[in-house]
């Protein structure tokens, strides 16, 4: 793999690498994050529809505080929608940071999403001897090529060897996805067969949220980026699904404790468009 390093001069606090490739497991996007010595105490990181591993090697320490307060340290797996979580400490860090498509965290983590509960672990408590083998072998690499590499052949290899969600399951998450959060559950239950709580419940147990709440996530992450791209509060809300500008408000507070115009600065964010995929114009509401 080849991987090009991206700069911003208005949030450079990172140097961030991409590979040039996809990975060649279906639901996985990586960067990887070095340290320019700026990152800032008290950063807040934003939720993002994926479960988010962060492999983390280097000789500078990284913690966070989760939203139930505990700290973490080191590599660590962040779990969909797991609300407000601020670094502590970082510095001299690189990491390869991992977003996972839900439909595949089981197999990859050897824990369902559902056991994170929306909040921050330790990647050691979930792997062991493995999560300390590959922070190893990243620290004894000198390319992000090579990282990329290493980890891609990882993922794969757990996602060989774990469990997989049911196929109604995942049809149901990729039809949220691929509508921007705007669907309708009951709708969803109905065209895979099932009874709304029985979806409720799989879905709640596989994915790690209950779909109506990863649905207002997915509807969350596009609004945020098309805030930070600097795009009105109202324009946002209207074309969002959001039943006003007060609705959009809500959300933004709930899943980041702060208002949509702060949101939309944070640094995260801003890194967030180089380092992952653009999201494009907004879809069709599947409603209508």
């Amino acid at each position: 793999m080849r991987s090009a390093m991206h700069e911003r001069d208005d949030a450079a606090v990172w140097d961030v690498a991409r590979p040039a490739r996809p990975s060649r497991v279906a639901g996985v996007t990586m960067a990887g994050f070095r340290d320019r010595g700026m990152t800032p105490v008290g950063l807040r990181l934003i939720p993002h529809p994926a479960v988010t591993l962060a492999l983390v090697f280097g000789a500078g320490p990284v913690a966070v505080d989760d939203a139930t307060g505990r700290q973490q340290r080191g590599s660590l797996v962040a779990g969909l929608g797991f609300g407000t979580v601020r670094v502590r400490r970082a510095e001299n860090f690189e990491c390869v940071q991992v977003r996972l498509s839900p439909v595949i965290a089981r197999a990859v983590l050897g824990a369902s999403p559902a056991d994170l509960d929306g909040t921050v672990v330790a990647l050691d408590d979930l792997w062991g001897r493995e999560a300390s083998r590959i922070r190893e072998q990243l620290g004894d690499v000198s390319s992000w090529e090579e990282r990329f590499a290493l980890t891609d052949a990882l993922l794969a290899r757990r996602c060989e060897t774990g469990s997989s969600v049911d196929p109604e399951v995942a049809w149901a998450w990729d039809r949220i996805v691929a509508g921007r959060g705007l669907v309708r559950v009951d709708r969803l239950a109905a065209e895979v067969g099932w009874s709304r709580k029985r979806l409720w419940s799989r879905f709640r147990s596989q994915i790690g949220l209950p779909p109506k709440r990863a649905a207002k996530l997915v509807r969350f992450d596009h609004a945020a980026h098309r805030l930070a791209a600097g795009e009105g509060a109202a324009r946002v809300a209207v074309e969002g699904g959001y039943a006003d500008q007060s609705h959009l408000h809500r959300d933004v507070v709930a899943f980041t404790g702060v208002t949509p115009a702060t949101v939309a600065s944070e640094p995260w964010l801003a890194v967030d468009d180089i380092a992952w995929s653009s999201h494009g114009t907004p879809a069709q509401d599947p409603r209508l």
